[in-house]
């Protein structure tokens, strides 16, 4: 196999896509889709960002101009956690417009993540939203099967590929020049949306972790170089087996149906089937439940609680809650947050699972089809997955603890020990400065290697698909024939 033969069928093929008009059409019309998706992804981003932003800091700002009150009754005002979009979730929106971007934060309660785009949309939504991932993963697809469904065969109904053949040319060299001359033409039209991003990243705004940003961007995009490639392979490969240009033409489109509609939606089904997950209304009454039976610790005569209360009487050697060094209802509301949010966590963990294995079901579908695995590996080095959404609710659900449970240390530490329960007005209060002290939640993006371990599956089918093309050019290049 000669590189120089490569070169030359490559050129080749290049130069007869380059003669068509239509390729000219194509890429007007897919530079201006183009256009209207990074202008919609970009403004969406510094719109939510900044509405979010905003909301925050009111929720702050309502936070730390409460007056000296209880702590308790701060627990329960509470405060806000905002979502912020991260930099790369211009190019692939993911499951971010189905999910909720904000949740309300008090103690006892883990509340849902409310807000979504899809809850304020007319219902346009579940069509799906022109983004620039989706660019790359169901039009460019298609405008590659159509550029390269007859590339051999019509030779072969020319008659121009025996000519070839009988000039020494070889198979191996004619398949893989025509199928990255095909590749090199997906860069062309991948290219516009690689600067774009690439271009938003160095002058869109400030990014908080660049070196971060940079690393999933070209993990990303190396993903996308492999699956057109791919792409690239497939068309030759059908074309060099079919026995007409309109044969070669429906089973690139057949390919393209199964890919990108049949295998994800039935997967997605199958996995909804056997993992059957519980209703909103089964999980809170689970965990309450439970709550219930473990103790209440707003209930001054519940068995558990009055327990507790003795062994802690027994281990400061008094008769009562009033000779103890801190305030006992601070003490309780402490142990009651402890005991609720693990039962939480544990109700929460059954249910991610739940998730969990019904995400598996279409995930390792990846291993047959490259269309799924990019979208995994796309949505995963965004921030735009399921794992980035429980990644937020898992912080949202600490930072909730934290103030519940600071608060709580602020009435043992603060409130007096012969008050019980109840606040009694503003007579048992505790300055408002400690309001101040306690930080704001700053919503953080998972760690990359949290990201790499979501894709690696998606990583790995794309690399065993570029092997597998490569193979099976070999193989044709062997059974293929020029009549």
């Amino acid at each position: 196999m000669k590189r120089a033969n490569i070169g030359l069928f490559m050129g080749h093929f290049l130069k007869n896509a380059l003669k068509t008009k239509v390729i000219y059409i194509m890429f007007g019309i897919f530079l201006l889709l183009t256009a209207y998706a990074a202008v919609s992804g970009i403004n969406n981003y510094f719109k939510q960002n900044t509405i979010r932003l905003e909301h925050q800091q009111k929720a702050r700002q309502s936070w730390e101009a409460n007056p000296d009150k209880h702590p308790h009754r701060m627990a329960h005002f509470g405060t806000f956690a905002f979502r912020l979009k991260q930099p790369l979730s211009i190019f692939d929106y993911g499951i971010e417009s189905f999910t909720g971007n904000a949740v309300f934060l008090e103690a006892h309660r883990q509340n849902s993540v409310n807000f979504s785009d899809a809850g304020f949309s007319t219902g346009t939504l579940r069509f799906g939203e022109l983004s620039m991932a989706m660019l790359l993963q169901l039009v460019l697809p298609l405008i590659l099967f159509f550029l390269g469904f007859s590339v051999v065969v019509s030779e072969r109904e020319n008659g121009t590929l025996k000519i070839l053949l009988s000039q020494g040319a070889d198979w191996k060299e004619i398949l893989l020049g025509k199928s990255l001359g095909l590749f090199i033409l997906a860069l062309l039209f991948f290219a516009p949306i690689f600067l774009v991003t690439m271009f938003f990243l160095m002058f869109g705004e400030t990014i908080a972790n660049p070196a971060d940003s940079w690393q999933r961007f070209l993990l990303l995009f190396l993903g996308y170089a492999l699956f057109l490639l791919i792409l690239s392979f497939i068309s030759i490969m059908v074309s060099t087996t079919a026995h007409s240009s309109k044969n070669a033409l429906l089973t690139l489109l057949g390919i393209w149906l199964l890919m990108v509609v049949l295998v994800p939606k039935t997967s997605q089904a199958v996995g909804s089937a056997i993992y059957p997950t519980p209703s909103k209304l089964s999980f809170q009454s689970g965990v309450e439940r439970d709550v219930l039976k473990k103790g209440d610790s707003h209930n001054p005569e519940d068995p558990y609680f009055n327990r507790l209360r003795d062994s802690v009487l027994t281990v400061h050697g008094v008769d009562s809650i009033t000779q103890l060094p801190f305030n006992y209802g601070g003490f309780v509301m402490r142990e009651g947050e402890k005991t609720s949010a693990n039962l939480y966590k544990k109700h929460h963990d059954s249910l991610l699972h739940i998730y969990e294995k019904q995400n598996n079901v279409s995930r390792f579908t990846a291993v047959l089809n490259p269309f799924v695995a990019i979208k995994t590996i796309s949505m995963a080095f965004t921030g735009t997955d399921f794992k980035g959404y429980v990644d937020f609710q898992e912080q949202a659900e600490v930072y909730r603890y934290q103030l519940a449970q600071e608060m709580n240390e602020l009435q043992m530490e603060y409130i007096s020990t012969k008050k019980v329960s109840g606040s009694e007005g503003k007579k048992h209060v505790v300055g408002h400065e400690h309001w101040e002290e306690f930080p704001d939640f700053q919503h953080q993006m998972q760690p990359l290697q949290s990201s790499l371990n979501e894709a690696s599956l998606g990583i790995f089918s794309l690399l065993g698909w570029v092997l597998l093309s490569f193979l099976g050019l070999g193989y044709l290049s062997k059974k293929a024939k020029a009549i």
